[in-house]
């Protein structure tokens, strides 16, 4: 069995710690992942600024009820393998780990090419099975303003 890999994604910007207020919409086989950002550690947003990742040919995404506290109580199911709560990732490896939990919305049945996104937010964890993710340019999308990773770009 093959060991989990998670690549931190998000490293000049992250989720508002206290109430990122998450929403997640299905447009055709993509998912608009919306968020706000942290504006306390991150000087470059402001107050009610907002993230927006599109999430392109997605097989599957969920988002599940593990917060914080279930975090450090181990109680996620990768609590004892990624590094850090609170952060968005890639997780490669080990793909066992995809059957779990039962909660997964399906929106295609095509598995090629896909990758694995993890984020953790306060209260909720989202995940998504998808060919890739990227920055929705809308013109609300404060994390336009960032040099970011080539997967998001």
């Amino acid at each position: 069995m093959a060991e989990l890999l998670f690549t931190q994604l998000n490293h000049d910007w992250n989720a508002e710690p206290n109430a990122p207020r998450p929403r997640v919409e299905t447009l055709g086989g993509d998912v608009r992942l919306t968020f706000f950002l942290n504006p306390f550690v991150f000087t470059a947003f402001n107050e009610g600024d907002t993230g927006v990742l599109r999430f392109v040919n997605v097989e599957k995404f969920r988002v599940g009820p593990t917060n914080d506290e279930g975090w450090y109580q181990g109680q996620c199911r990768f609590s004892e393998s990624a590094p850090k709560w609170g952060e968005f990732y890639l997780v490669s490896g080990d793909e066992t780990n995809l059957r779990e939990p039962d909660d997964w919305r399906l929106l295609s049945s095509d598995t090629k090419q896909r990758k694995h996104f993890l984020f953790y937010f306060r209260d909720e964890t989202f995940e998504c099975v998808a060919m890739n993710c990227q920055i929705e340019g809308t013109t609300d999308n404060a994390l336009l303003k960032l040099e970011l990773p080539e997967i998001l770009a």
